[in-house]
C-alpha cells in the first residue's frame, strides 16, 4: 500500500499536491528506496563531479572533500548537514575537517541506519543525528559555524522557507555550501517530452517539485544569503554526472568492478532478484514496484542530462 500511495502522488503534473504533502512524499520515498540506494550506490546518496581517471567512488569522496574545503571549518567547529541521508557525507566531512557534524533528517529509518554506521565506523563521538524537518530546524539561532547540503533541499516544498531556516541557524559570517539539483535553461515547459522527463525524475527521486537555477539563486538571496561563488559543475567534468546510471554505458570491470550494479545488466539482475524474493515472500510486497520506479527515474535522469 505504501508503494501505491507514493506513486499516486505523481499521477498529475501539478506539483501542488506533492508540495502540500512533501513530508509524506519524501518519507514514503526513502522508506521504500533507502535499501536500494545503499545496495547500488553506497553510503553517500549523491552524484559527483568526475574526472576521467577516477572511479565513481573516488569522485564521490573528492566531491565531498571539495565541498568541505569551502566551509572554512576546523576541529571543534559545529557543522550541520541538511538532509543527511544515512550519513555517508557527514562521516567523510567530519574525518576530513575534524569538525563535529550533525545530520538533519526527517526519516526515522535512515537515521537508524546512520546511527548504526556511526557506531560501526567509530564516528559516533563526532557525528550525530537529529530527526526534524528542514523547514523547521529545532536549533537556536546562530548555532552552527557552517552548514551544507548535498542534493537534499531539492525535496523542500518552498526553497525560500528552507534556506531561511538554514540562514537562521548559521552563525554570522558562516558559510552555507550547497550542491543543488536544478532545471537548466534548456528546459522548455511547452515541450511535452521535457515535461514527461521532469515528471519521471520527480517520481523516481521523491521530489515534490523541480526548480530552475535562477529560482534557486533567487531564493538564496531572498533568504538573506550573499552568493560568494556559484557554478554549473556539469561544464567542467570529464565524465557526465549521469554516466553511472546510463544503461548504455561501457563497463570497465578491471577499473571499477563495483559499478556493475548500475549497468543495464546489473539493474536487470537486481530487478529480477527482487522479483524472486518478493515471490518467495522474503522481500516485502511492493519491492518490485520500487525497483521499477527507481529504474524509470534513473532513465529519466539520463535523458534529462543528455
Amino acid at each position: 500500500k505504501a508503494t501505491k500511495d507514493y506513486e499516486d502522488y505523481f499521477k498529475a503534473e501539478d506539483d501542488s499536491a506533492r508540495t502540500g504533502s512533501y513530508t509524506d512524499v519524501v518519507n514514503k520515498y526513502y522508506d521504500l528506496a533507502t535499501s536500494f540506494y545503499e545496495y547500488g550506490w553506497g553510503e553517500s546518496f549523491h552524484f559527483a563531479h568526475r574526472y576521467k581517471w577516477e572511479t565513481l567512488r573516488e569522485s564521490i569522496v573528492r566531491h565531498e572533500h571539495y565541498l568541505a574545503s569551502k566551509l572554512n571549518v576546523k576541529k571543534g567547529d559545529r557543522v550541520l548537514d541538511v538532509g543527511c541521508g544515512v550519513g555517508g557525507p557527514l562521516r567523510e566531512i567530519s574525518a576530513f575537517t575534524g569538525a563535529s557534524v550533525t545530520g538533519l533528517n526527517n526519516n526515522a529509518f535512515q537515521i537508524s541506519r546512520g546511527e548504526e554506521m556511526n557506531r560501526r565506523t567509530g564516528r559516533h563521538d563526532h557525528c550525530d543525528f537529529v530527526k526534524a524537518d528542514f523547514m523547521n530546524i529545532p536549533k537556536e539561532d546562530k548555532t552552527f559555524d557552517a552548514v551544507y547540503q548535498i542534493e537534499a533541499t531539492c525535496h523542500a516544498p518552498d526553497a525560500v522557507g528552507c534556506y531561511s531556516e538554514i540562514f537562521r541557524v548559521l552563525k554570522p559570517g558562516g558559510i552555507f555550501a550547497s550542491y543543488e539539483w536544478c532545471l537548466t535553461d534548456e528546459y522548455d515547459e511547452k515541450n511535452p517530452e521535457h515535461r514527461a522527463i521532469r515528471q519521471d525524475i520527480l517520481l523516481g527521486n521523491g521530489l515534490p517539485t523541480a526548480r530552475t537555477t535562477h529560482e534557486v539563486l533567487g531564493a538564496l538571496k531572498q533568504a538573506g544569503f550573499e552568493i560568494l561563488e556559484e557554478e554549473d559543475l556539469v561544464k567542467t567534468a570529464d565524465i557526465p554526472w549521469y554516466e553511472p546510471i546510463d544503461k548504455d554505458r561501457r563497463w570497465s570491470p578491471f577499473r571499477d568492478f563495483w559499478s556493475f550494479k548500475t549497468t543495464n545488466w546489473g539493474r536487470n539482475m537486481t530487478h529480477y532478484f527482487v522479483l524472486a524474493l518478493e515471490k518467495m515472500r522474503i522481500a516485502p510486497k511492493g519491492s518490485v514496484n520500487v525497483s521499477t520506479f527507481l529504474k524509470k527515474g534513473a532513465d529519466a535522469l539520463v535523458d534529462g542530462g543528455k
